[in-house]
């Protein structure tokens, strides 16, 4: 493994890095409490990754076992207890653990410990996942076929 191309040409660099306190208020909302804050996103970082702050009341709350094709997904859990699929069991992971699912990798996340939990979710390369978080409010508004083209158009296959 080698260091890839240089993208950044210049001879002095450039003053270009951001900033986002931590009382930013999130970008969702869910009807259910549970909050997304889109801490970077891929168009922010020129598509190279993405990062989620997402926070979840106490009430068991989170995706079932799926898989991505084209995107890798890391979780490093912040606080509580956050119960994430690796592809053959449920681990319950504690703040501090990270998880990292590479393309094509079966996972989930759910948080059933009765408590709050919160964690960063990694997404690389930096896909426009925020079309999915915004979008998951929506869908048992919509025909069956009209899910299958959101999941599908978000990279998102349930096992």
């Amino acid at each position: 493994m080698s260091y890839p191309e240089p993208r950044y040409l210049g001879d002095g660099g450039e003053v270009s890095a951001t900033h986002r306190r931590a009382d930013h208020e999130p970008e969702l909302t869910y009807p259910s409490g549970n909050t997304a804050h889109y801490l970077a996103t891929g168009a922010t970082t020129n598509g190279q990754f993405g990062l989620y702050r997402w926070e979840m009341g106490p009430e068991p709350s989170g995706p079932q076992p799926h898989f991505h094709r084209s995107i890798s997904e890391s979780f490093y859990v912040l606080t509580g207890t956050v119960r994430i699929y690796d592809g053959t069991r449920w681990i319950d992971t504690k703040p501090g653990d990270f998880v990292h699912v590479p393309e094509g990798g079966v996972h989930g996340f759910r948080n059933e410990s009765g408590e709050p939990a919160s964690m960063l979710l990694h997404f690389a390369p930096g896909a426009p996942r925020e079309g999915y978080f915004e979008g998951i409010v929506d869908l048992a508004e919509m025909t069956e076929g009209e899910r299958a083209e959101f999941y599908l158009r978000h990279d998102t296959f349930w096992v």
